[in-house]
């Protein structure tokens, strides 16, 4: 019986000795552990949009915001703290940490639960990448064996830069370059040790070491970590007194931080165009010409032109009900007595504005609604509209390149037009915004006050096709072939306004737009921008037109948007029916677009015009300019060539190509005819 039990014993023995063996073995054999995740590791990282100045705008991530960060980024004392507090022998243990379990297995037995982890970092790293979070014993066999593959596979190096990479850090956080970034607003080589002592504390708990929710419990792990480093001497008493005593400070930012949602949405698009797909994966660095100043300049600008137009609205409904109620205590009423109260739908009621340096052609601002929250729809690029009467410039242009000049007269006149449509017979006659016309006109005084009819002369003296072959050098789409070319029929948006209007801003050189200027991956430059222009006029010619355009700010009709201190030229447009308006217009550097109307092309209040609704944005956006860069070019150059000619009680312009008239005429102001 003795020797049976003996037996028995010594059998017990022997499978409690080979039980382990047996059950590493059927871990070993039943399982692929497959570690390429780690040894091929590509992890999703976070892209980031910076304006001109390096200023982030936005982080684009999909799931998990991340900056990557290389061995090399990552100072030596977040690794000597983090394995400091993580897991002091990590340079010797070949991936587990024996003696660490078994300290951990006699615990356990004595408490009856789990009271401490035995995890080495390389264990974390599997954990988080490798395996699930259950706690089960077959879980923890698998993760001691993928640690030790792992670490055949890699260097101690490679597995604290994944380890660094992948870990949370809280708050939304993935990598401690991100959580640097984000609690600190700074780079990892500008961390203070406090500052790397509450990154390397947070894995153990994100959420409770958090420094935005707990900013105490944080401060208290973090001066484990900075006392641990004590006592193994890796930091003296100095460095470690200073430690304890900062408090750092903590952003609470959110983790897109986007702060120009219009341009974040048009550089996705933009990169779309380039058929890159991985904009939220790929970790590109995305340099943008927008200065975010002027962004939200131009934000706050076309918001207060919208409610000032809202304000209006409601005086101009105010007074006609007041002449509704007239109306309607008159008996039998004759037609010049009819009133009709106008129905507007203001919630189509949306505008946009883009403002561009005019020597190269950057977007500086860009916004494509009144409130992006509302709409996102970006009527700055995607937008096609009637430019109306902004699109004249173009044809005077045209006439002064040919040799007219300011003081050239043009036939103010009504006439009819026959033509024919699905083969019935029509009539077209134009008339002035005004409903008069002047019989004779200087062109200067037709495009200040945006003349119609002399408009509709002029293009009939420069003849239609031979305008349109000279329109060509703007390359402005879709002109249309007959003379509703002087009404600006055709649609274009905001920003190709905008750039076809730097033929005028930048002195006959037409500039391409450009919003970014250069994408990096890596170390690796993948896109640089490259300035595209062509020559529309000369110098001269083109400074003809722009003494022209700055006498309709300063005069004309937009004069809303006149700014004291700064020459402006611009030219306002208000299509048929009052469906869109425009200000077109430009400083010594910057040409800006401003653009009101109804998304369902519907008309605006009949008493908004461009220079109404758009012109107190124009003159809001660049009251700002003045404010944020008061350095700036204020006044126009005058290009060699020019000559000044004092004609009655104004000057007119002239160059070699349009010279002055031998004899003055001087129209009769008492001529005005009316309709």
């Amino acid at each position: 019986m003795r020797k049976y039990f003996k037996k028995i014993f010594i059998s017990m023995v022997v499978l409690g000795f080979l039980s382990p063996f047996i059950l590493l073995g059927y871990f070993l054999t039943s399982y692929s552990y497959d570690i390429s995740k780690l040894t091929d590791y590509k992890p999703d990282v976070t892209s980031r949009i910076y304006d001109k100045d390096g200023k982030k705008i936005a982080n684009i991530f999909n799931k998990k915001h991340r900056y990557y960060a290389t061995f090399e980024e990552i100072p030596p004392r977040i690794i000597e703290a983090l394995v400091a507090i993580e897991d002091t022998t990590f340079f010797e243990h070949p991936g587990i940490n024996i003696d660490a379990i078994f300290r951990a297995a006699i615990k356990v037995i004595r408490a009856g639960k789990a009271v401490e982890g035995a995890s080495t970092i390389t264990q974390q790293l599997v954990k988080n990448v490798l395996l699930t979070r259950e706690k089960k014993l077959s879980r923890k066999i698998k993760e001691a064996i993928f640690a030790i593959k792992l670490e055949n596979a890699l260097s101690k190096e490679q597995i604290l830069e994944c380890y660094l990479n992948e870990i949370y850090y809280g708050h939304g956080y993935y990598g401690i370059k991100t959580a640097a970034d984000g609690y600190f607003h700074k780079e990892l080589n500008d961390l203070t040790l406090k500052e790397m002592a509450i990154l390397v504390g947070l894995p153990k708990a994100p959420s409770t070491y958090a420094p935005t929710k707990n900013y105490e419990i944080s401060m208290g792990r973090a001066n484990r970590v900075i006392q641990r480093m004590h006592v193994l001497g890796w930091i003296d008493d100095s460095t470690y007194e200073n430690a304890l005593e900062e408090n750092p400070e903590v952003f609470n930012t959110t983790l897109t931080q986007n702060r120009a949602p219009f341009i974040v949405d048009e550089v996705a698009r933009r990169f779309r165009d380039m058929n890159i797909s991985d904009l939220k994966t790929g970790g590109y660095e995305v340099y943008t010409s927008i200065d975010l100043r002027l962004q939200t300049a131009a934000r706050e600008s076309l918001t207060f032109a919208y409610e000032e137009l809202l304000k209006r609205i409601e005086s101009y409904k105010e007074k006609e009900l007041q002449e509704l109620a007239k109306f309607e205590a008159i008996q039998n009423p004759s037609e010049d007595e009819m009133f009709e109260l106008q129905d507007v739908n203001l919630t189509q009621l949306n505008g946009a504005l883009v403002s561009l340096d005019s020597a190269s052609g950057n977007i500086l601002a860009l916004v494509g609604s009144t409130e992006y929250k509302v709409s996102s729809y970006n009527r700055a690029t995607q937008g096609r509209r009637q430019p109306g009467s902004a699109f004249k410039p173009f044809i005077y242009q045209v006439a002064i390149d040919l040799g007219f000049s300011g003081a050239t007269e043009l036939v103010d006149i009504a006439k009819t037009y026959a033509y024919e449509k699905d083969g019935e017979d029509m009539k077209w006659r134009p008339r002035n915004y005004e409903k008069n016309y002047k019989g004779l006109v200087t062109l200067r005084e037709a495009l200040i006050h945006s003349r119609n009819l002399a408009t509709i002369n002029l293009v009939n003296d420069i003849g239609l096709n031979n305008l349109l072959k000279e329109l060509q050098k703007f390359n402005i789409e879709h002109i249309p072939h007959d003379l509703s070319i002087s009404l600006g029929t055709m649609s274009m948006s905001p920003l190709q306004l905008a750039q076809v209007y730097t033929s005028f801003s930048n002195y006959g050189v037409q500039m391409k737009t450009h919003l970014i200027q250069s994408i990096d991956k890596g170390s690796q430059t993948i896109y640089e921008m490259r300035e595209e222009s062509h020559i529309t006029s000369i110098p001269t010619q083109s400074y003809i037109m722009t003494t022209i355009l700055r006498d309709v700010v300063n005069r004309g009709t937009a004069r809303r948007a006149r700014v004291k201190g700064i020459e402006l030229a611009a030219k306002t447009g208000t299509t048929n029916r009052n469906i869109d308006g425009w200000l077109a217009g430009y400083s010594p550097t910057i040409t800006t677009v401003v653009w009101f109307g109804n998304d369902d092309n519907t008309p605006m209040y009949k008493r908004e015009t461009g220079g109404k609704i758009a012109g107190p944005a124009f003159r809001s956006f660049y009251q700002k300019v003045l404010k944020l860069y008061p350095q700036i070019k204020r006044k126009f150059d005058v290009p060699e060539g020019i000559t000044e000619v004092h004609m009655g009680k104004r000057i007119e312009y002239f160059s070699d190509i349009s010279r002055p008239p031998r004899v003055e005429q001087i129209s009769d102001p008492q001529a005005e005819l009316l309709w």
